[in-house]
């Protein structure tokens, strides 16, 4: 949906927007002469040193361009935002730095003064700067007045964010729907200006700049009737459908060769995301591999020399999209069940050898999913993968169960760092950890796989649901 505040930017306003997006670049600049300076360094016009790095100051710091959402975004966020991209410009330097040795020249307390004084400048500016197109925009003449037809979960939830953000320069005039105030059982904040039939009467009458249809989809039809009624008005109209009757997991709206469409269950890994995250995967993955060559070496050869049975053990689970692969651990048991019926194993459990347990404990028994990564079987973070025979028990009895197959299953979780791993004794025990993979995919970014993975460490050694 195109962003109210979008429709009523001024001269003033665009002007600055095209200021913000020049500002880190100056700065960067700037800091960079100036620094020069302090330090007595000689400025040669023939090096393109200082291109370089303006051309990577431009790519790399240049703010979003969605203004809406800069402007209604936290102060916190924003610099956290120019701190990540400042970390691009560093990689993006060091790599041209060995390749072409741009920096020989200039002597590293320069150099690293810049790279540690620059982000608390473009920090400043940035917040300087949206502070002033919030008090421009707060001062512009009139706030644009906004009605809703229908009254459910949806519009009301709608028009509380609007009233959480003035930024957006709405005021929200009230609802109109066919029940009366009683049923309905209105909030204090919320007021009833009629029925349906009356919404084109007071729009045109006290002037409403915005429509906002949220009536259930089921009533296509009075949509249809209401849109015919408001072609005598000058309301901007936009229809919010009630898609919180569903449960959503990575809803958005788009088209498909023109045809509007809305995803209601989809995988957050679409386009670049899904990119990016395959490419962390293989690095770190790779680099785990490499650096605990030696762990598993010496784990192989400690589960060989135990108990009788393969080092490796290899058991059938479902992954993407419901197919099934076969996920390694190192054997931590005297059985390698993998048939129609499988037992969990439970703390104390007579199945498990000395080292197994050992394994279990710190998780070490999992690492040979790291060649289940370098496969694309799995990924690092994810739902972790049931085996087949507990699949299909669980999906009969969970409701979204198979959901979580939208994504690749990962060597740990969400549910994992939340408490819910080892046996799932009870259906409730199962339903939680649900919970948490579906919310994984509703909410799915990289930090979150970042702050899994650091959590997953912390709690190694301190995890007493590990057996």
């Amino acid at each position: 949906m195109i962003q109210p505040v979008l429709l009523r930017q001024s001269f003033l306003i665009a002007a600055m927007t095209a200021v913000q997006s020049v500002v880190p670049w100056a700065i960067a600049m700037a800091s960079w002469v100036a620094l020069m300076a302090v330090y007595g360094l000689p400025f040669y016009p023939d090096r393109i040193d200082l291109l370089v790095v303006a051309v990577l100051c431009l790519v790399l710091i240049e703010p979003p361009r969605d203004v809406t959402m800069q402007l209604a975004s936290a102060s916190l966020p924003a610099a956290t935002g120019i701190i990540a991209r400042w970390l691009l410009l560093l990689t993006g330097l060091f790599v041209v730095h060995f390749l072409g040795g741009i920096l020989a020249d200039f002597p590293r307390r320069f150099v690293w003064t810049w790279l540690l004084l620059t982000p608390f400048l473009l920090i400043g500016a940035l917040l300087l700067m949206q502070t002033l197109m919030r008090r421009q925009l707060m001062r512009a003449s009139g706030l644009r007045r906004a009605v809703f037809a229908g009254y459910n979960e949806t519009s009301l939830m709608l028009a509380h964010r609007i009233r959480d953000n003035p930024v957006m320069c709405l005021a929200v005039d009230g609802f109109f729907d066919d029940r009366s105030a009683n049923r309905l059982q209105l909030d204090v904040e919320t007021e009833l200006r009629g029925s349906l039939t009356d919404l084109v009467s007071y729009v045109n009458s006290h002037r409403t700049d915005i429509i906002f249809i949220a009536l259930p989809i089921r009533h296509v039809r009075r949509v249809m009737t209401l849109l015919d009624e408001l072609r005598d008005t000058t309301a901007s109209i936009y229809y919010v459908p009630d898609i919180f009757v569903f449960d959503l997991i990575q809803a958005r709206a788009g088209d498909i060769r023109g045809m509007p469409v809305v995803a209601l269950c989809e995988t957050p890994l679409y386009g670049y995301r899904g990119v990016s995250k395959r490419i962390t995967d293989v690095v770190l993955a790779s680099g785990l591999v490499l650096g605990l060559s030696p762990v598993l070496l010496a784990i192989a050869l400690l589960v060989k020399l135990s108990s009788p049975g393969p080092v490796i053990f290899k058991q059938r689970r479902y992954g993407l999209d419901g197919r099934e692969i076969a996920v390694y651990k190192f054997r931590s048991m005297t059985v390698t069940e993998d048939g129609g019926a499988i037992a969990q194993a439970s703390r104390g459990d007579a199945r498990i050898t000395p080292i197994g347990r050992v394994l279990r404990r710190l998780s070490l028994d999992e690492l040979p999913q790291l060649f289940n990564v370098l496969q694309g079987r799995m990924s690092l973070v994810g739902p972790r993968p049931h085996a087949v025979a507990h699949n299909e028990m669980y999906r009969k009895l969970i409701k979204g169960y198979m959901v979580r197959h939208k994504v690749l299953p990962g060597i740990t979780g969400l549910a994992q760092v939340s408490g819910c791993r080892g046996e799932t004794a009870r259906l409730e025990d199962m339903e939680a950890r649900v919970r948490y993979d579906l919310d994984y995919l509703r909410h799915w970014t990289p930090m979150l796989d970042f702050k899994i993975l650091l959590l997953t460490a912390i709690k190694l050694f301190r995890d007493d649901q590990a057996y």
